[in-house]
């Protein structure tokens, strides 16, 4: 099962150390440094240039982590974060959405095919006709203009 976020910004108005954060997300406080380096977060700052995230700035990284575990790229992020126009916003969600069905189409074909083979008792998996038979409809129907280089395993 995926890891799953659980924010609790349940703070008063005590702004967090960038440690206390990395430790609320598990993450390491370098990610967090990167992130603000490539303008995802904009932290404040106290005496001695140290950060110091408010209530706000934890839903922004709660928004950051969700949205690396979509498949994200930061620049995609930045621009979704970053929008102040829902149709922009949309815009990067759309061409983001496509990705991750796409991924989520593969990984689906990936396990129907580990499952076919779980459930095949042959010696050699590869001489089973159910297996066969799975593999050549996993190949037909997610490489359509591969068909030629793969021919060999449907004939």
């Amino acid at each position: 099962m995926p890891a799953m976020v659980v924010l609790n910004v349940d703070m008063k108005s005590n702004p967090m150390t960038i440690g206390q954060v990395a430790d609320r997300f598990g993450l390491p406080t370098h990610v967090l440094r990167h992130w603000e380096s490539v303008g995802l977060l904009s932290p404040g700052r106290v005496a001695g240039d140290r950060r110091r995230y408010t209530r706000d700035d934890l839903f922004r990284v709660a928004s950051i982590v969700i949205a690396k575990q979509a498949g994200l790229p930061l620049p995609d992020i930045r621009e979704f974060l970053a929008a102040r126009d829902p149709a922009t916003r949309k815009d990067v969600l759309r061409r983001n959405q496509r990705v991750l069905q796409a991924r989520m189409a593969a990984l689906r074909s990936a396990l129907d095919l580990l499952e076919a083979g779980m459930n095949c008792s042959h010696e050699d998996i590869t001489t089973c006709p159910n297996y066969q038979a799975h593999l050549a409809g996993t190949v037909l129907a997610g490489a359509n203009d591969r068909v030629d280089q793969c021919s060999f395993l449907i004939t």
